[in-house]
This record gives C-alpha cells, structure tokens and sequence, in this order.
C-alpha cells in the first residue's frame, strides 16, 4: 500500500491526530476520499443528540449554516495539514476569509453531511478553497474560503 492510497481514507483517530478541535467542536467524523494537496471529502453524521439542535429549533431541529461553514473550514484544515505532513503540529490553520456562501437546503439529525474541498490557489500565505456541503448529492452549502498557517507560538 503507497502513502496515497493510505491517505485517501481515514477515520475519527486520524481526524483527531490533524485538527485540534474536540467535541462538540469537531465536525468531521471521517475522510472518504483525499487527493493530497489538492483535494479532499469528508463526511459529518449528523445525529439528533448534536447540542445545537436543543435552541436550533425545538421541534424542528436544523443545524445551524455558521456550523455548516464551520465543517467545510475544519475539513480545509485537514487537507492543509496533511500536505505538510510532520509539520503541522505547531501550526494553527485559520479561516480567515468566506466569499460567496449560500444556503440551499437544511441539514437535519439523519444526514450524512459529505464536505467537498478543492484548493484552487495559494497566493501570499493564503490558500483558497471552493468548498461545497452535500446531503444526498443535493448541495446545502457552498463557499469560497480563505485559510492561513499560522505558528501556534505567533
């Protein structure tokens, strides 16, 4: 087995071994597919004990877009910090920009949130993203986003 096809695939340990995030913050349960360096796609299983859905809204829970957003930004980060491989560890990779967000559907408890990222361009420091939120193959959610490496200790 090559490191690419080991790449391509991982699961929540791996997830947790790239991103700092930790529940109820981590938004990404796995990666089904990655092309190093250029692109990647995860999966959110939405389940009804999320904590959002308690406010977000009694009796018709939906989970929130800012937490749409905030998945396709995490699964960025995935696909930054594994590009740079043993590198990543004293980083913080930030959003620091979303052109272009819409909303076309709700995302409910029962859905498999597939995150579709391309990186389209660096440029100074910033990578940008065309990212795209999918629930049976219908897009929920898109954006354009803006990330940047930074030194943990900066």
């Amino acid at each position: 087995m090559t490191d690419r096809e080991f790449m391509s695939e991982f699961d929540i340990e791996k997830v947790m071994a790239y991103l700092p995030h930790r529940y109820p913050f981590l938004l990404i349960d796995r990666v089904i597919d990655m092309d190093a360096g250029a692109s990647l796609t995860a999966l959110k299983n939405v389940s009804v004990n999320e904590p959002f859905f308690q406010g977000h809204f009694p009796g018709q829970p939906i989970m929130p877009g800012v937490l749409v957003l905030e998945a396709m930004a995490q699964a960025t980060g995935l696909l930054a910090f594994t590009a740079m491989g043993n590198g990543h560890e004293d980083k913080l990779y930030l959003l620091v920009g979303i052109d272009k967000a819409r909303f076309r559907g709700a995302v409910v408890p029962g859905d498999q949130l597939i995150l579709k990222i391309i990186l389209r361009r660096k440029i100074r420091g910033i990578d940008i993203y065309e990212c795209k939120a999918l629930v049976d193959d219908s897009i929920v959610a898109e954006a354009k986003m803006m990330c940047s490496a930074q030194d943990r200790n900066a």
